[in-house]
């Protein structure tokens, strides 16, 4: 395989080059926003992770949209999924309890879960939105109130995601640098959600054993 094959898979580029998707690579500094408002905001090891996390993402994204090349898009796709996968293995422990080797299962049931969604024509994408409205549902208080804000905007980025190529015609940039935008947000909200529980349950642990 040619790593270095250029890849046009966005409305907003129409030829090679560093800038060829301006507003598609500017808009990935949401995710650098995101990194280190999640990083000020982490006191325990999962917050300072899901920064760092999101931080290769804002590395990822925006090498493919400056490159748009096989190999970015491998490190776009790639981080994005560690992300995911991360989120699948210490959500259960920090919401539920869960002890932390058994949570790690939580990345086997998601995949196998994301298997289930692509064979009806879905995808990764679907499966993380069906995960985030499931942990709004079944969540209370602060922690339901931020997976369901995650959720709707999750789902409006999505479908600015499916609509770039079809307003091309109307909007030469696409609608791909709103998914951006709000993903940053989306991203942001799980990972501070996550670790404002984690450190009150730590705060919680600390209070009983004094």
């Amino acid at each position: 395989m040619n790593w270095t094959a250029y890849i046009d898979g966005y409305c907003e580029r129409v030829a090679p080059g560093l800038w060829g998707e301006p507003l598609n690579s500017l808009s990935n500094l949401a995710f650098l926003i995101a990194a280190i408002a999640v990083w000020r905001q982490a006191k325990e090891t999962h917050g300072r992770v899901f920064a760092l996390l999101i931080g290769l993402v804002f590395l990822g994204s925006t090498a493919f949209h400056l490159f748009a090349t096989r190999w970015a898009a491998a490190a776009d796709s790639g981080f994005i999924l560690v992300f995911v996968l991360y989120c699948a293995a210490v959500f259960p422990h920090v919401f539920f309890g869960v002890r932390r080797g058994l949570s790690w299962l939580g990345i086997l049931v998601f995949l196998a879960f994301t298997a289930v969604v692509a064979s009806l024509g879905g995808g990764l994408y679907l499966s993380a939105l069906i995960g985030l409205v499931v942990f709004a549902v079944v969540l209370k208080g602060e922690d339901r109130r931020g997976f369901a804000l995650a959720a709707g905007v999750f789902g409006v980025s999505l479908a600015f995601r499916t609509a770039d190529h079809t307003v091309c015609g109307h909007f030469s940039a696409g609608t791909h640098f709103l998914w951006h935008l709000l993903n940053g947000f989306v991203l942001y909200l799980a990972a501070s959600t996550a670790t404002k529980k984690a450190a009150s349950r730590r705060d919680a642990a600390s209070s009983v054993s004094d």
